[in-house]
């Protein structure tokens, strides 16, 4: 059951086996305050066994482009558009938030985007990224990478 990621309150519900759960969710809870700001949409999450395609989708995205396969659980999802943009977030155990912004005409933006909670280690399989650093008062120091798509999905 998908349900609505409050921003004004950060909750853990649905995180809790991370370790980092409580920087991950104020990330997610981040993330809700930008798409309700920039948007007016309302970001909901659901567990990620009930968002499976979206999940799916995100990992063919990450294999197909760079061979990429997150070893972490993954908890949350969520997929939805905005405007002419299908967003796609995964949030995983380990603390990462993977989003995918794939603009729907030809030619427009399309990428997928790394986010890793305060006290979250670069996991392995992304060491080859270089990471950003942002201030978040909903969730300390985000650390954000991101790369170009090139094919259709």
């Amino acid at each position: 059951m998908p349900h609505a990621v409050d921003f004004g309150t950060v909750s853990t519900a649905g995180l809790e086996s991370s370790p980092v759960a409580a920087a991950l969710a104020g990330l997610r809870a981040n993330e809700a305050r930008y798409f309700k700001n920039k948007y007016d949409h309302v970001f909901t999450v659901e567990p990620a066994g009930d968002a499976a395609a979206t999940v799916e989708w995100v990992h063919r995205i990450l294999e197909d482009e760079r061979g990429i396969v997150i070893s972490s659980p993954a908890l949350e999802a969520t997929g939805f558009q905005v405007e002419n943009i299908r967003m796609a977030y995964v949030f995983y155990e380990s603390g990462l938030s993977v989003n995918v912004m794939y603009t729907l005409e030809d030619g427009g933006k399309r990428a997928v985007g790394f986010k890793l909670s305060d006290g979250m280690e670069i996991p392995g399989e992304l060491g080859s990224f270089k990471f950003a650093r942002q201030k978040s008062k909903l969730a300390g120091t985000i650390r954000g990478s991101y790369f170009v798509i090139k094919n259709e999905y």
